[in-house]
């Protein structure tokens, strides 16, 4: 058990001591003050992600599709990030997936006694389809998840290319896998609790990850979500905005243009070009 306890972020944080004797206001200000350091951590590692974002791109371009997998927090935050694709994007529901270990009841109930085996790993990635012209990003903030260990290995014997996002410094994951992203925020502010700043740098990766891959691949323009699905009342208000910012309409021309491209944005803008 040594070795998980000299691991960054199983280490006590000395800012956050006392944190317990702290009155609110203090406490928090401890808890906001190391979240501080999250943004600075991620920012390091911009070139590894980018270095991963050319690499989805270039596997979606070819038909291969993005997974994520990991355990406990990790895994939950890879399938929080695969799930907003579809409606941000528009695209197939299988081209970004999460995998979570103990499956989708893990989602909401704690059951991370199946991330230490190696072999699930690797047959829950099996299970999927996974194949040699996709791409694994492992997420596991230790870096030495063996369910995620087992996937990344299975991933790389057919050839598959491995990303690692991890929050400790030479870890298992960043050795094994082709691209390493590894944010360094710190020890947590409760000592191994890495829901909090591994999780936020985590989730501030994995926004940059699919955001990036699909501003690349034309799914955004200008700075506008063009390829939104408007289901509901919020989203329809967004894709009626969007194409007034785009075309220059007024509210209501906009949300008749919608209507005229059978609530499709992106063919709205399209339509509305071709006019000019």
């Amino acid at each position: 058990m040594e070795q998980i306890a000299n691991l960054l972020t199983e280490r006590p944080n000395p800012a956050s001591e006392n944190i317990d004797t702290l009155p609110t206001l203090e406490m928090l200000r401890v808890i906001n003050d190391e979240d501080a350091k999250i943004a600075a951590a991620v920012a390091l590692e911009l070139p590894n992600i980018a270095r991963a974002v050319d690499a989805i791109v270039a596997r979606f371009e070819r038909g291969g599709r993005l997974f994520y997998i990991g355990a406990g927090t990790s895994g939950r935050l890879g399938i929080l990030d695969a799930s907003e694709c579809p409606p941000t994007f528009n695209v197939p529901g299988d081209r970004v997936q999460g995998i979570i270990a103990g499956g989708e009841s893990a989602l909401s109930k704690a059951t991370e006694t199946t991330e230490d085996d190696p072999a699930i790993g690797a047959r829950d990635l099996a299970a999927r389809g996974f194949g040699s012209g996709d791409i694994l990003c492992g997420i596991a903030a230790s870096g030495r998840t063996p369910y995620v260990l087992g996937a990344i290995e299975s991933a790389k014997a057919m050839g598959a290319v491995t990303v690692g996002i991890s929050c400790s410094p030479e870890s298992a994951l960043s050795k094994a896998v082709d691209i390493a992203i590894t944010p360094l925020p710190g020890p947590e502010v409760i000592a191994g609790s890495t829901r909090l700043k591994a999780g936020t740098a985590t989730k501030l990766v994995l926004n940059m990850l699919t955001t990036g891959t699909f501003i690349r691949l034309g799914y955004v323009w200008r700075n506008l979500m063009v390829n939104v699905q408007p289901k509901n009342g919020k989203l329809l208000d967004r894709a009626k905005r969007i194409i007034s910012a785009a075309t220059g309409a007024d509210y209501e021309r906009a949300g008749a243009m919608l209507a005229e491209a059978g609530n499709n944005v992106r063919a709205a803008i399209l339509a509305w070009q071709s006019t000019l």
